[in-house]
């Protein structure tokens, strides 16, 4: 029986994104080991009792300390020597680089996926720098590295960090699109409605979301604005507390507080909104896509490749009175008209983003296929998913 090991730097990030990896695997008789911190989201083990998962106690998401770092290392090099699977399947940032390096001291194929590229990558300080050069040793040797996106991709080939001959894109995560499925809106809420839903960062562009409402009541525009998202954020990038608070006692947004499952919320709006700053695949969009939802986003990476001008709308980053008016498009338009955008939104979802499809992709990359993918035409929309090869 052949063993796979599925790493991420927490077991929520199991929960929602890996539970249907771990399945296929599991039916298919692999013998499938979990390498995570524990946190309430362990009660996962009770929907797969035959997977076994192996505490992570030196990784902190958010940590930055040296010292941490060593011991992750040595902590997953310890177990990768251990168990000895054919395949290590490397999710997040600091699984993606430590244990891609345990890996190959151990001489144990990684497969690592960049789901995006995180604070730390991504603002300009001596921690970027040493995050490229941690990557460059990490991926060097691998041949098959995974993005979410095309422009992280090109990103890590113009950095020398991973030839585009060993990489290739998957769309995301992929969706549940028996879970995420069109309901109807209540006919009792007449009241169009955007919808945010996100961590409360600023690179999430909760900010931008929140001036574009402020622009909408300026202009006499009778809409909801809702917000969906965790408030008590240890992310440096998190909105202080103070100043979302007082965002909603302006009235702009009307705040749903976190939610476990965000279906209710997207069943209620007319449109959802993400105006991100850059982002790897994001599930908020594919969720909404799922469910038969318009969406507006921004033009970067990860969000425009996630809709097509059948489904939405591309707006500048940054730049709240775009937003603004891009959803006040919306709001003039004819309901059937959105609607049909609604349609094409759940037919891209279908076509592109089913988890079922993004699950026997990596299921065959278990399997020991390699990756064959062109370099990319002018028009990204339009990009297959790269060919699997079967290896021998």
């Amino acid at each position: 029986m052949k063993k796979v090991i599925v790493v991420a730097n927490t077991t929520w990030n199991i929960y929602n994104f890996r539970l249907g990896i771990l399945r296929k695997l599991v039916r298919e008789g692999t013998e499938v080991v979990v390498v995570a911190p524990v946190d309430t989201y362990i009660h996962y083990l009770q929907q797969l009792p035959t997977v076994r998962h192996i505490p992570l106690r030196n990784l902190n998401p958010q940590g930055r300390g040296l010292f941490r770092s060593i011991l992750l290392l040595w902590e997953l090099f310890r177990i990768y020597r251990t168990e000895r699977p054919e395949a290590i399947l490397h999710f997040t940032i600091k699984p993606n680089i430590f244990g891609s390096i345990a890996a190959k001291w151990a001489g144990i194929r990684s497969i690592p996926t960049v789901t995006g590229l995180g604070y730390t990558f991504l603002h300009g300080h001596w921690l970027n720098k040493l995050t490229i050069q941690l990557y460059r040793y990490a991926f060097s040797g691998l041949d098959c590295v995974i993005f979410h996106n095309r422009d992280d991709r090109e990103l890590f080939d113009r950095l020398g960090i991973v030839p585009k001959s060993c990489s290739g894109v998957v769309n995301g995560s992929g969706v549940n699109t028996n879970y995420f499925r069109p309901l109807p809106k209540p006919q009792t809420d007449t009241t169009f409605t955007f919808l945010f839903i996100g961590r409360l960062l600023y690179d999430k562009g909760i900010k931008e979301f929140v001036e574009a409402a402020a622009h909408l009541r300026e202009w006499g525009v009778t809409v909801s604005c809702r917000v969906v998202g965790d408030l008590a954020s240890t992310n440096p990038d998190a909105v202080p507390r103070e100043k979302f608070l007082h965002w909603i006692k302006q009235r702009y947004i009307e705040y749903q507080g976190a939610a476990a499952d965000v279906r209710p919320f997207i069943k209620q709006c007319d449109v959802l909104v993400l105006p991100s700053y850059r982002e790897g695949m994001p599930r908020a969009i594919l969720e909404a896509l799922a469910m038969g939802k318009p969406i507006i986003t921004t033009d970067v990476a990860g969000c425009r490749e996630a809709i097509c001008d059948k489904t939405g709308l591309l707006v500048p980053v940054k730049n709240s009175r775009a937003l603004a008016e891009a959803m006040h498009y919306f709001f003039q338009k004819d309901q059937q008209e959105v609607q049909r955008m609604g349609d094409a939104a759940r037919a891209r979802a279908l076509d592109r983003f089913d988890e079922r499809l993004i699950v026997e992709t990596y299921v065959q990359l278990c399997h020991g296929a390699r990756i064959r993918q062109p370099d990319y035409p002018a028009n990204p929309i339009a990009e297959p998913a790269f060919e699997l090869v079967n290896a021998g």
